[in-house]
């Protein structure tokens, strides 16, 4: 026998039985029979789990809420299986799928409270009558059920998937069994069993269709973004394209699209989505603070609103206008760096109410909006400052520049220039050589004492004034005669009315008032505003928006002329001063306008009947620009020789613009027809329509000037008188000027006045004094 100790094998431990053995593997019957563990399906048939989750195989969600439904029918005998996807983001119950139907328009509503909240709070099944569901969705139901199953019982059985790891909230549905005959908890364990295994394919199903959906809307995102910045250099185009986009983008059926303006008082469109119905006006102006725009202008915050005519800041008078029906609405803020600078309205969406997932793309839309909006209008700048800089260029080029000799022969010049009656209405200012007008202003400056009480210096007011005669063009009626015409008139007015006398006016306001006068109608072309913007000018370009094109040309020139060196003649002035000469200076020339005076029609009627008071700035302001337009307008108030000699300038004017407008294709108005204007005719209604109404009203406020009136009735009726002569004279051929250049027109209108003494007297002799022969 071996003396060694004896061999042993290392026995290995058995590894216990991780999972419970089959019941075909147990040894024994009674192993078989013996139950050790809860089955993980207590009333579900394997085979059927398995054959369904076979079946759910590279279908989308909608083909999958179908395979399901059909399964929880047949397993419950019910007579519908609906699912109900619940969005935590957005707090949004939705449905698609009814049994096996696809609604042509997705469900989708709030569960803020209601039954469908209950259910998902406690997280147990509930059975619920029909009547007790959203109506919209009783009545999807009631389509498909059995006729008068308004009593339908339908069970409710909350699932909810594991959350995994990187996210926030679980996906949750609710599946909705219809007039089952089973019972509510065999049914719940039905639809448990079933989900088990079918929800973390609906699940991924689902986040693959959301990201697909993501994936498009990136995409749309930057197709968009070329878009837009192919639109910077015309604004309303860029804002059409924003519309449409957006409409596309949300699927809905309108758009509106709303910018602040520039004070951020009004939110303003211009633009319409969609058919404009005729009375809605060519631009829309809203408060800051009204309506559902305004509401979210105001707040910054995007508003989702499910039924529009429930909303309390929803306004339906443009519905009733336009004959659109509003049913949802989804409006957002549209921003830049600095804020907020409009809001987009979106109405209608196609299918169902506007979602959280639409919240979402509008929100991201917007930057791409806010960015070339800014854009546009930066480049919009950028064209007004070429622009600008082109007139300068254009009017530098036109006229050339003061030459100091210039300015030291007006200021050592030692003629009076003195004329009779020279501060009287009748005087005819145009009579007055060109070379003497800078003489002339500055003897009006010295008579109201502007150089002493203002502390004006005399060489810059000079250069000032050179520049600006300079600056009119030869035209035959918008020309520096007619400026110094309406700075003379307003001279008179000062002097006559006693307008500093009487508080009217402070000394400031009066040289502003003269300054403005002798600059209003600067680098003026000889044609109407009208008539720049439907050329397409430089000018129009550059002032169309702001309206009044040639006025604010006017304006941007006379600035132009008061910066350039050694013409800042107010620079003298305080600094409070200065910024009100400046703000006067714009408020008046502007005011030449016709169309501005006739904006402040009711202003000046109030004024008229309940007093002018001249403490009032609103009241003030009116009032001098009541008495720029009567300076304007000041040619009809002159005696008949000096009417008839401005009538022909005026007219020449116009018919030059009427052939301009005819070698257009274009047909222009009777007032700019040579071949069909009737002057006398012309004339008669402008002094009837236009210059009697305001000088009426300037007489109600000042009664010194009602003999202006008396003036304008006198040339009606020159003009009256002259019409003899223009059948007889037009059959010979003679046109419309022609005739009005005729002696016969002249020795008329003398027959006719001579036979009325009282008209005659009227009419002041103008005269020389001893030494005005010398030019200046």
């Amino acid at each position: 026998m071996d003396g060694g100790l004896p061999s042993c094998k290392r026995q290995r431990k058995p590894k216990p039985n991780l999972m419970p053995v089959p019941p075909y593997c147990r040894k024994s019957e009674n192993e078989k029979c013996d139950k050790e563990y809860k089955p993980i399906l207590e009333v579900s048939d394997p085979g059927k789990i398995l054959l369904l989750t076979e079946s759910l195989i590279n279908i989308s969600t909608i083909d999958l809420e179908k395979k399901l439904n059909v399964y929880v029918k047949n397993e419950t005998l019910a007579e519908l299986v609906f699912i109900i996807k619940i969005n935590y983001l957005s707090r949004d119950a939705v449905v698609q799928v009814l049994g096996e139907k696809v609604l042509d328009t997705r469900f989708c509503h709030s569960i803020t409270c209601g039954i469908l909240k209950q259910v998902i709070d406690t997280n147990h099944s509930a059975l619920h009558e029909l009547h007790e569901f959203e109506c919209t969705l009783q009545q999807f139901l009631l389509d498909l059920l059995v006729p008068n199953q308004n009593l339908a019982k339908v069970v409710t059985v909350p699932i909810l998937s594991k959350l995994k790891r990187g996210e926030e909230h679980p996906l949750s549905v609710l599946i909705c069994v219809v007039n089952s005959p089973k019972e509510q908890e065999l049914i719940t364990k039905v639809v448990s069993e079933a989900y088990r295994f079918c929800l973390p394919i609906l699940d991924n199903t689902t986040k693959l269709e959301e990201e697909s959906r993501i994936k498009k809307q990136c995409q749309s995102l930057l197709h968009v973004a070329r878009k837009f910045y192919s639109h910077l250099d015309d604004l309303n185009g860029l804002l059409r394209e924003i519309m449409s986009e957006a409409r596309r983008l949300a699927n809905a059926e309108r758009c509106s699209l709303f910018l602040l303006d520039p004070d951020h008082i009004h939110l303003v469109a211009k633009v319409f989505d969609g058919v404009v119905h005729e009375h809605v006006s060519t631009e829309v102006r809203i408060a800051k603070d009204q309506g559902i725009a305004g509401h979210v202008a105001l707040t910054g915050k995007l508003l989702n609103i499910k039924d529009a005519y429930s909303h309390p800041l929803f306004y339906k008078g443009m519905d009733e206008a336009t004959g659109f029906r509003t049913r949802n609405i989804l409006c957002f803020p549209i921003k830049d760096e600095k804020g907020i600078i409009g809001v987009a309205q979106l109405c209608n969406k196609i299918e169902g109410d506007f979602d959280f997932f639409d919240e979402e793309i509008a929100l991201a839309f917007s930057i791409y909006c806010g960015l070339s909006i800014m854009q546009s209008l930066m480049y919009k700048k950028m064209l007004e400052a070429m622009n600008r800089s082109q007139l300068s260029n254009e009017l530098m080029l036109y006229h050339m520049k003061v030459p100091q000799e210039d300015v030291a022969k007006i200021l050592l010049c030692t003629n009076r220039h003195a004329y009779l009656n020279y501060d009287s209405f009748n005087f005819i200012p145009k009579r007055i050589r060109v070379s003497e007008t800078p003489c002339q202003l500055i003897r009006m400056f010295e008579d109201l004492h502007f150089f002493d009480l203002l502390r004006i210096k005399r060489d810059e007011f000079v250069k000032f004034s050179l520049y600006v005669k300079k600056g009119y063009r030869d035209t035959p009626y918008h020309n520096w005669m007619h400026a110094f015409s309406v700075t003379h008139f307003g001279y008179v007015l000062i002097r006559q009315l006693d307008l500093i006398k009487e508080g009217y006016l402070t000394p400031l306001e009066a040289m502003a008032f003269l300054v403005s006068c002798m600059c209003h109608d600067i680098d003026h072309r000889g044609t109407t505003n009208s008539f720049q913007s439907e050329s397409g000018s430089v000018l129009a370009n550059l002032y169309s928006s702001e309206g009044s094109v040639m006025e604010h040309h006017h304006l941007a020139q006379s600035l132009h002329i008061l910066n350039t060196d050694d013409c800042n003649f107010v620079e003298g002035l305080s600094h409070e001063d200065y910024l009100y000469f400046l703000d006067l200076l714009k408020k008046y020339i502007l005011a030449t306008d016709l169309a501005h005076h006739f904006n402040l029609f009711e202003k000046h009627q109030d004024m008229v009947e309940n007093g002018f008071n001249k403490s009032d700035p609103d009241e003030k302001y009116a009032f001098m620009c009541l008495l720029m337009t009567c300076c304007d307008l000041s040619d009809q108030v002159k005696p008949w020789e000096a009417i008839r000699v401005v009538a022909l300038q005026l007219y020449n004017e116009f018919f030059k613009q009427g052939d301009l407008e005819k070698s257009m294709g274009k047909t222009p108005a009777a007032g700019m027809n040579r071949d069909e204007a009737c002057i006398p005719d012309l004339q008669m209604q402008f002094a009837t329509d236009i210059c009697i109404p305001i000088f009426t009203t300037l007489a109600s406020l000042c009664p010194k000037a009602e003999v202006l009136i008396n003036n304008i009735n006198r040339n009606v009726l020159c003009w009256k008188a002259s019409k003899v002569v223009y059948p007889k004279l037009t059959k010979l051929g003679m046109t419309s000027l022609e005739i009005l250049n005729s002696t016969q027109v002249d020795d008329e209108v003398k027959k006719f006045l001579k036979s009325r003494p009282s008209f005659t007297n009227l009419t002041e002799e103008f005269d020389y004094d001893t030494d005005t022969d010398a030019d200046a």
